[in-house]
């Protein structure tokens, strides 16, 4: 653990993909949807914890969530929580980080994680995460984490690798391709999915930034004037409503030719869906993942429920459904479905606005 290692939680998201457990006023990296009796982001702490002093952890988040994301990671002070006025995707996020941590410490290294992902193997995760600290502190590299595929998922981004050394130069990068090509890419065996993991050092992201996307560039190195001064929170609503969204990935991972990967077996999960949930869940005899209290199922199969504590469901005939109970929402929804919830949420904003989204 070194004075010049941070970690910085991108925690912006309404996770939507999880209502109407996941709501706008309290999103899926708040939420133990696991019933670990942890949420997303508490987990996301103690795993790099042993890695990175509490000082020196930062979370980009909503400025709605501030609040939470106190609550939830109490070793945080106030001011190692930057608040977003507006999601911009993951590379503005990325970039308030780097130059606030560039004007911080000109030396820091940076590892950059989502808050909601599952990590089962976290002893080896961190060996490997190591390994890239190592890795980008001697070199001018962008590091990405691969995961080694276990089936041709059109949901993950894939990376190409160069070699088959631990530590391999990025060939390219595929954003979700389609069945055939992710059966195409499985079996090659040189792809692997993009985690969305990231580590390297504050100046050489900031330098990437100035290379790839001067307009993000121009505007977080004007900001950096600001931070930590009274005038930061009028700067940062300027630079985001003035900023385009756009991924890292997208705009500056696909372009550089820095981009090394350090491939990784660790039982790694984005759970960005109810079924990934189901996939990870604990199943009885008809492989059906539910509480096993205040749960009767008859005649159903391959199914997912989430109730609310203490509340009864007797459920009858389903195969394969994904049941979700809240104190003022019911989804009953197909598992083969379940990209259609953000059509469903529509739906109910259109007839009853806010108030059950």
């Amino acid at each position: 653990m070194t004075d010049n290692r941070y970690c910085v939680i991108m925690a912006g998201g309404a996770g939507t993909r999880f209502w109407p457990k996941s709501r706008q006023s309290m999103p899926k990296q708040f939420l133990d949807i696991l019933g670990t009796g942890k949420s997303f982001i508490r987990h996301t702490y103690e795993r790099f914890a042993p890695l990175v002093a509490p000082e020196n952890f930062v979370v980009v988040t909503n400025r709605r969530y501030k609040a939470l994301v106190l609550e939830h990671l109490p070793e945080l002070d106030e001011k190692q929580v930057l608040c977003e006025p507006v999601g911009r995707n993951t590379a503005p996020c990325i970039a308030y980080a780097a130059y606030t941590l560039l004007k911080e410490n000109p030396e820091a290294e940076m590892i950059v994680t989502p808050s909601d992902h599952l990590i089962l193997n976290e002893e080896e995760f961190r060996t490997v995460i190591g390994e890239c600290l190592a890795f980008a502190a001697t070199h001018n590299a962008l590091m990405t984490v691969g995961i080694k595929p276990t089936r041709p998922d059109t949901g993950y981004g894939y990376i190409q690798v160069s070699d088959a050394q631990p530590v391999s130069k990025v060939k390219c990068f595929t954003e979700k391709p389609g069945l055939e090509l992710a059966q195409t890419f499985l079996q090659c065996g040189e792809f692997y999915w993009n985690s969305g993991i990231f580590v390297w050092t504050a100046k050489n992201i900031v330098e990437a930034f100035e290379r790839y996307l001067p307009e993000h560039h121009a505007l977080f190195s004007g900001l950096m004037r600001a931070l930590g001064t009274d005038a930061e929170r009028n700067i940062v609503e300027m630079v985001f409503a003035e900023c385009r969204a756009v991924s890292i990935d997208y705009g500056i991972l696909e372009k550089a030719d820095n981009v090394y990967v350090r491939c990784g077996e660790f039982g790694w999960s984005d759970v960005g869906t109810w079924g990934s949930i189901y996939q990870h869940s604990r199943k009885d005899r008809y492989a059906n993942a539910a509480p096993e209290e205040g749960c009767y199922l008859s005649d159903t199969r391959s199914s997912i429920v989430s109730l609310p504590k203490g509340k009864i469901a007797v459920i009858n005939g389903l195969k394969e459904y994904i049941v979700v109970d809240t104190d003022d929402v019911l989804l009953i929804c197909p598992r083969a479905e379940e990209q259609n919830i953000k059509k469903f949420i529509d739906e109910v904003k259109y007839h009853n606005g806010d108030k059950h989204i």
